[in-house]
């Protein structure tokens, strides 16, 4: 099976990223692409990095709390609280600040739905 890296595998499933004309140079970095446009299939790939500490599909045993079935607002009020620098961490803050309050909600709703 061939592996996709994750920003291929929303393009290929269709979601596409807001850009200006081509050729034109606004200075402005092209758009993240719109998580809430992507397939429910897609989403899996957006929120992989995730699984690097928090154990796939947020399940884990370790120290680090595990994600599968927690309460969605819960998760993203403490999303955007790292994002904010309102809740100190080791790497949370700054690894929540790298994504929009938009995908941050697309990250609680998966993990709240994970059993």
């Amino acid at each position: 099976m061939k592996r996709v890296l994750p920003l291929l595998a929303l393009l290929a499933a269709g979601t596409a990223i807001a850009a200006g004309p081509a050729g034109s140079d606004s200075g402005k970095a092209p758009a993240k692409p719109a998580l809430s446009a992507a397939p429910a299939a897609a989403v899996p790939y957006a929120v992989a990095n995730c699984f690097n500490c928090h154990g796939t599909d947020g399940k884990t045993s370790a120290a680090i709390p595990p994600l599968a079935g927690r309460d969605r607002v819960y998760i993203e009020e403490t999303l955007k609280a790292y994002k904010s620098g309102a809740k100190p961490a080791t790497i949370m803050h700054q690894l929540a600040k790298g994504y929009t309050d938009e995908e941050l909600a697309v990250f609680a709703d998966y993990f709240s739905q994970q059993k």
